[in-house]
């Protein structure tokens, strides 16, 4: 299984949801691949933002090893799910769908948080430290109820 985090630049919502994600499915012994990926090529090599790499640390969820890098169609072929982060870059994404089989595979990151009532991990980039810890605590609960409905699917 091989599940792709995508948001806009890749340096703060995606990379952060991909370094959750990787710890938990690691301490579940889960045979699952994750990486991230951004819509625009902003920060293409780049290490995540300064200010993200600070909350996951603070948090226990180390990031400052991933690198930015563009989402492309290929992608669509190398993951089985593309979890996006607001419903601007599942349109960017979608629009890249080879057919409709690639379209199913995005789907918004907080569809399995339903009970919260928020649709968009919102974009931390131009806030505050508490802005960064409100992200990161929503992309905890939400990689936590991926994992849970996967192993549900799976069992």
């Amino acid at each position: 299984m091989k599940i792709l985090m995508v948001c806009l630049g890749n340096i703060c919502r995606s990379p952060m949801a991909d370094g959750l994600l990787r710890q938990k499915v690691a301490n579940l012994n889960l045979d699952v691949a994750v990486d991230s990926a951004g819509t625009a090529n902003y920060h293409v090599g780049a290490a995540p933002d300064k200010r993200m790499i600070q909350t996951g640390s603070q948090n226990g969820t180390p990031i400052d090893f991933l690198r930015a890098r563009q989402f492309t169609r290929q992608d669509f072929h190398d993951f089985d799910y593309i979890l996006v982060m607001d419903h601007a870059n599942y349109r960017n994404v979608c629009a890249l769908a080879p057919d409709e089989n690639a379209k199913a595979k995005v789907q918004l990151l907080l569809n399995y948080l339903p009970e919260e009532n928020i649709e968009e991990v919102p974009d931390p980039y131009y806030g505050t430290a508490a802005d960064f810890q409100f992200v990161y605590d929503l992309l905890d609960r939400a990689t936590a109820s991926f994992i849970s409905q996967l192993q549900k699917q799976t069992n």
